[in-house]
C-alpha cells in the first residue's frame, strides 16, 4: 500500500484519481484551499466518508510515510505542501503522471479531443457495465446512471481489465498514455493552438496497440487515420464513416437516429451528442462489444453532470438548465441542441481564465452570434479568476462590445444578485435559462439559486 497526498484534492480530476486509488487500497490524504475557506463542504464531507484524509493547505499533512504528492499541471512552487514535500524529500508527480502508472496496468480506453471527452468517457463506461465488462472508469464529471458511486458517480470501480479515462490535451499530459484503444472526438482551438494539438494527436494515436477511433466530420482528425492501422471513423454530417448517423430528429425526452439500418434511441439532447455515442460504439466494438449490445445500454443512458443538465421547470413554465459549455465548439453544439426545441434562450455565460479567454474571443463571439436568435438574451459576468500570475488584460466587457455589435441582446453584470433579478424579470411561460461555464465550483449552486428564485 502506498500513501497519496493530493494537494487539491477537491478538483473534478483530482477527487476522481484520490477516489480510484483508494478504492483500490492505497491510503489517500489531501489538501484543498476550497476546504480550507469552508466552500463545497458536501463534497469534502464525501471525500471523508470514502476514507480521505484531509487537512489544511498549510504543509501539515505531509511527513516522511508520505510515499507521494500528487500536485495539478498548474501548481505553484509557493503552496506550503509544496514547498514541505521538497524539504522532506518526498517525490512530486503531477496527476497525470500517477494516472498514467494507473491506466497502463490495465487494458486502457483514453478518450481524447478538445470536446465531448467528459460524456464519452461515461458513455463507454456505461456501455461496457451493461454489457457485464465491468470497467473502471475514471471521469471529469459526474456520471448520472451511478449516483451511488464513489465520487457521486465520477469513477467506477469495476474488477474487469478495462479502464477508461479522459486524455487531457490541455497540458500536454495526453503524451504520457499508451492505450490500447485511443480516441480522438475532435481537434479545435481551444488551449493550445493547432499545431501542437495536431502533434500530441497524432503521437497519441499511433501509440492505440489495438486501434483508433476518429471523427470523420472532422478534417484535423480524420488526417490521423493513417497513424493508426486499425483506425474507425464516425460521423454525424454525411461523411464516409464506419459509424454514420442518418435521420437524426430531436425528440421530446431526447434523440433518434438510424446506424446501418437499425433505429437508435438517445435519451440526452442533441447532434454533438449522436456522435459522441457513435464514438463510444465504435470504442466498444474495438474490444468486442457488438453494436446491436451498444444500442440497447444506450437507451437509458442518463447523462453527465452540468452537459446540458435539466434542473428542473418552474411553476411559471421556465426550465432552468446547468451546461459545462466554455470554448467556441461546446458553445456552439450546445445552442445547436438548444436551438432544436422551441422557447427562447437566457443564458448566463462566465469566460474563465484570461489568457484562454484571449486566445478563444473571436471564437466565442461567433459561436454565440450564430447560435442565438434575436429575441435571445446573453448575461456575461466577469472571467472566473482561478488564481495564479495570469496577466488581467480582458475582461467580459470587451466579449459584450464585440457582440452588441451584431445586435444581439447582451449583458455585462459582474454582480451575481442584478443577474438573477434581470433574469426573473425576462424570464416567460417556455423561456430557457442556461447557465453556462467552466472550472468555477460555485456555477451549479448559482443555477439552482436562479431556479429558486425563478420558482
Amino acid at each position: 500500500m502506498k500513501n497519496y497526498f493530493f494537494c487539491g484534492v477537491g478538483g473534478s480530476g483530482m477527487s476522481s484519481l484520490a477516489l480510484a486509488l483508494r478504492h483500490h487500497g492505497e491510503s489517500i490524504s489531501g489538501s484543498d484551499r476550497s476546504y480550507d475557506a469552508g466552500n463545497c463542504l458536501e463534497k469534502f464531507t464525501s471525500l471523508q466518508k470514502q476514507g480521505i484524509t484531509l487537512y489544511p493547505q498549510d504543509g501539515s499533512g505531509l511527513n516522511k510515510k508520505i510515499n507521494c504528492l500528487v500536485v495539478s499541471s498548474a501548481i505553484e512552487d509557493s503552496i506550503p505542501d509544496v514547498k514541505k514535500a521538497k524539504e522532506l524529500e518526498i517525490p512530486i508527480k503531477t496527476r497525470a503522471q500517477v494516472l498514467a502508472e494507473f491506466f497502463h496496468q490495465y487494458n486502457g480506453i483514453a478518450v481524447g479531443g478538445t470536446s465531448g471527452k467528459t460524456t464519452t468517457t461515461a458513455m463507454i463506461g456505461h456501455i461496457l457495465k451493461k454489457t457485464n465488462v465491468d470497467p473502471i472508469v475514471i471521469n471529469g464529471g459526474k456520471m448520472l446512471n451511478y449516483p451511488t458511486a464513489p465520487g457521486n458517480g465520477s469513477i467506477l470501480c469495476g474488477k474487469g481489465t478495462f479502464c477508461v479515462i479522459e486524455a487531457d490535451e490541455s497540458d500536454g499530459s495526453i503524451e504520457l498514455y499508451k492505450p490500447s484503444v485511443s480516441i480522438v472526438t475532435s481537434i479545435t482551438l481551444d488551449h493550445k493552438p493547432l499545431e501542437e494539438l495536431r502533434v500530441l494527436f497524432s503521437d497519441f494515436v499511433s501509440k492505440a496497440s489495438v486501434g483508433a477511433v476518429l471523427n470523420a466530420d472532422n478534417e484535423d482528425c480524420l488526417a490521423l487515420k493513417e497513424k493508426n492501422p486499425n483506425s474507425v471513423t464516425f460521423s454525424v454530417n454525411g461523411a464516409d464513416a464506419d459509424f454514420k448517423a442518418e435521420d437524426i430528429v430531436p425528440i421530446d425526452n431526447g434523440v433518434r437516429f438510424n446506424l446501418d439500418g437499425a433505429s437508435v434511441f438517445l435519451p440526452v439532447i442533441g447532434k454533438h451528442n449522436v456522435a459522441n455515442a457513435l464514438c463510444a460504439m465504435a470504442a466498444c466494438e474495438l474490444i468486442g462489444v457488438t453494436r446491436k449490445q451498444s444500442i440497447q445500454a444506450m437507451a437509458d443512458f442518463a447523462g453527465v453532470h452540468r452537459r446540458l443538465e435539466v434542473l428542473g421547470t418552474t411553476k411559471k413554465g421556465v426550465t432552468v438548465i446547468d451546461d459545462f459549455a466554455h470554448n467556441p465548439e461546446k458553445i456552439a453544439a450546445s445552442l445547436q441542441a438548444l436551438r432544436s426545441y422551441p422557447g427562447k434562450l437566457i443564458m448566463i455565460y462566465q469566460p474563465h481564465g484570461f489568457k484562454p479567454t484571449k486566445m478563444l474571443r473571436a471564437g466565442i463571439v461567433e459561436a454565440f452570434d450564430k447560435g442565438m436568435e434575436m429575441d435571445d438574451t446573453l448575461i456575461m459576468p466577469e472571467i472566473f479568476y482561478a488564481g495564479g500570475t495570469a496577466t488581467k488584460d480582458i475582461s467580459s466587457a470587451d466579449l459584450v462590445k464585440d457582440l452588441e455589435k451584431t445586435g444581439k441582446r447582451v449583458h455585462y453584470i459582474p454582480e451575481r444578485k442584478k443577474i438573477i433579478g434581470l433574469v426573473k424579470m425576462l424570464a416567460q411561460k417556455g423561456d430557457r435559462v442556461v447557465i453556462m461555464g467552466a472550472r468555477d465550483e460555485s456555477l451549479p449552486e448559482f443555477a439552482k439559486q436562479i431556479f429558486e428564485a425563478l420558482n
